[in-house]
C-alpha cells in the first residue's frame, strides 16, 4: 500500500477508536423534517422570502460571483452599502466586508499584529482566531478562559511595545459572555487593542441585537476592533471587521485575506443587507430568541446562557454521539461537539435557539432533550 494512504488509514482507525469520526450529513431541499436546534440561523432569516429574493435580485443585477478581488473589480456599490449599514447598526464608524467570518478574523489579527508584537488570546477563542495567532508571527500568550487578571499580567510583563487581546463576546462552544468592560479597561491601562468577535452576539444580544460591544459602551472606541459574521443571525454568508476608519484603510492595504481573496459574491451581500433591515424592523425576533433559549436552558437544567448558544457537557465523545442520535430519532436535531472542536477537550451537546421555532416544536424539543440527557452521564 502507498505509504501516504497507509498513514491516512491509520489516522482514520485512531479517530474511529476514539469516537471522533465525523461524517457529512447533507440536508435535502426543504429540510429533513427534524426540529433544528443545531444550526446558527438564530433569527430564522436564511429562508425568509424577503432575504431569499434579495439574494436573487443581487445575483440578477451583479452576476453570480464578484468576479475579482475587492481591490480589482470585486467591489460593488452593494458591498459599500452593506458595510455602511452594518457599521452604523453596531455603533461603529466604518466596516469592511470579507467573504467569510473566518477570513475577517484572520485579517483583523494578522494585519495588525506581527513579529515583535504580543497577542494575548483567551483559551476558548474560535479556531479562526487561533489560526490568526499562528499566522501573525507575533508572540502569543494563551490565558485561561475569561481570566482578566491573567490578561493584565501578560500585558504588564510584556517587553513588546504593541499588544492585541483577543476574545469572543459570546463564546461559540460554552455560550457564555466575556467580561468585555474589564478587558477593555485592562487594555486601556496597558495600551493594548481589544479584538472582539461578535459572531454569536450580533442579532441575539445587546440592545436590539446590536451586540455586546455596544451594550458595554465600547462601540466606536479606536482601541476596540470588532469582527462579525453574516452567516449566523443574518442568515447569509460572509464576515466583516468594524472599527475606526483608519483600521478599515489599513486592512484594505495590508490584510492578505482581503487583498488576495475574491470578493464576497453579490447574492450574500444582498441577502445580508435585507436581513439587517428585517432585524432593525422586527426587534421582536431578538426577544423571541431569548425566550426560546430560556426554555431550552430550563429543560437542560443549566443556567440561561448569554445569547443563543447552550452547551451541556457529557461524559465522553461516544455519549455525546449517542445523545445526539437519540434526539434525532425523536425528531430533534442537536449539535454534537467533540475534540478537537472543543477547546477544553470536554464533549458537549450544543443547542441553539431560533426565533422562528414554534411553541409546539419548542415543547417537543424540551421533552426530547430532557430524556436524552437523563440517559447519558452528565459530569
Amino acid at each position: 500500500m502507498n505509504r501516504f494512504l497507509g498513514w491516512l488509514e491509520e489516522q482514520a482507525r485512531d479517530r474511529e477508536d476514539a469516537g471522533l469520526t465525523r461524517r457529512l450529513q447533507p440536508r435535502p431541499v426543504g429540510g429533513d423534517g427534524l426540529v433544528n436546534l443545531a444550526g446558527n440561523d438564530y433569527l430564522g432569516l436564511a429562508g425568509d422570502p424577503r432575504v431569499v429574493e434579495a439574494a436573487a435580485a443581487a445575483a440578477r443585477g451583479w452576476g453570480a460571483g464578484a468576479g475579482a478581488s475587492r481591490l480589482v473589480t470585486g467591489t460593488t456599490t452593494a458591498h459599500e452599502e452593506l458595510e455602511t449599514r452594518l457599521a452604523a447598526f453596531c455603533g461603529q464608524p466604518a466596516g469592511l466586508v470579507f467573504s467569510s467570518g473566518y477570513l475577517a478574523n484572520l485579517a483583523a489579527v494578522t494585519a495588525v499584529a506581527g513579529r515583535g508584537d504580543l497577542v494575548v488570546s483567551d483559551a476558548h477563542v474560535h479556531a479562526s482566531l487561533v489560526d490568526a495567532c499562528r499566522l501573525s508571527r507575533a508572540r502569543v500568550v494563551v490565558t485561561p478562559h475569561n481570566d482578566v487578571a491573567a490578561v493584565a499580567r501578560a500585558l504588564a510583563e510584556r517587553p513588546e511595545d504593541r499588544a492585541l487581546v483577543l476574545t469572543e463576546s459570546v463564546y461559540s462552544v460554552l455560550g457564555d459572555a466575556a467580561p468585555l468592560a474589564e478587558l477593555a479597561e485592562v487594555c486601556a491601562v496597558h495600551h493594548a487593542v481589544l479584538v472582539v468577535d461578535e459572531a454569536h452576539a450580533l442579532g441575539c444580544a445587546g440592545p436590539e441585537g446590536r451586540g455586546l460591544v455596544p451594550a458595554h459602551g465600547l462601540a466606536g472606541r479606536p482601541d476596540v476592533i470588532v469582527t462579525v459574521t453574516l452567516s449566523k443571525a443574518l442568515g447569509s454568508q460572509g464576515g466583516a471587521v468594524l472599527g475606526h476608519p483608519a483600521v478599515r484603510e489599513h486592512l484594505v492595504n495590508r490584510a492578505r485575506p482581503f487583498i488576495y481573496d475574491t470578493g464576497l459574491a453579490p447574492a450574500p451581500v444582498g441577502s445580508a443587507t435585507a436581513a439587517l433591515e428585517i432585524l432593525q424592523a422586527e426587534p421582536e425576533r431578538v426577544a423571541r430568541v431569548a425566550a426560546v433559549m430560556r426554555r431550552l436552558a430550563e429543560a437542560a437544567q443549566v443556567p440561561t446562557p448569554a445569547a443563543a448558544v447552550l452547551s451541556v457537557p457529557v461524559a465522553d465523545p461516544r455519549a455525546a454521539v449517542a445523545a445526539a442520535a437519540a434526539c434525532a430519532q425523536r425528531g430533534v436535531r442537536v449539535g454534537c461537539f467533540r475534540p478537537p472542536s472543543v477547546p477544553d477537550g470536554v464533549s458537549r451537546i450544543r443547542l441553539t435557539a431560533r426565533a422562528t421555532l414554534r411553541d409546539d416544536e419548542l415543547r417537543l424539543a424540551a421533552c426530547v432533550l430532557r430524556d436524552a440527557l437523563d440517559a447519558v452521564a452528565v459530569p
